[in-house]
């Protein structure tokens, strides 16, 4: 291998480690903002958690819910519960499900303002950011992390059958 090219692998190496160190700083700091927008809305992070998936891909079931935030079932019905009780959830019957018991639950539009009071600073501080990159450097940044969301999605469930 000749010194330029051992060179271009060095930096490549070096490069690839502070992504996924900077990847690593990014979610724990995510994680400190969305603990505290929960307590500010006196939630738990857990509830916050499902509360952003119901918003995101509802009216979901319970179990659906329980699978993406990777809780057992019965955790979900405590969640479910105090989100309900705070009105930030409805559970409503599901008109085409077979069993009679059966329910989705939809995030209620209403409150939805609280919480994005909560993340407008960190909104207003990411456009600010953005606005110095190329709609190019845009699509790259957002084919990266949605590619790194897949590679999430798959650790994940590669542990969770472990």
């Amino acid at each position: 291998m000749s010194p330029v090219a051992s060179d271009d692998n060095r930096q490549r190496r070096r490069l690839a480690t502070e992504i996924k160190d900077s990847l690593r700083e990014l979610s724990n700091q995510l994680s400190l903002l969305n603990h505290q927008v929960g307590a500010q809305l006196e939630l738990k992070d857990v509830d916050l958690d499902c509360l952003e998936l119901i918003t995101r891909h509802g009216p979901l079931s319970p179990s659906e819910i329980a699978r993406r935030a990777g809780l057992h079932p019965a955790t979900m019905t405590g969640v479910l519960d105090r989100l309900q009780r705070g009105g930030w959830i409805a559970r409503e019957r599901d008109p085409e499900a077979t069993d009679r018991r059966a329910v989705t639950v939809r995030a209620l539009r209403e409150r939805s303002a609280e919480v994005f009071k909560l993340y407008s600073g960190m909104n207003t501080k990411m456009d600010e950011l953005l606005a110095d990159y190329t709609a190019a450097d845009l699509e790259l940044l957002a084919g990266f992390l949605q590619a790194t969301t897949g590679a999430g999605k798959t650790a994940t469930t590669t542990l969770a059958e472990a």
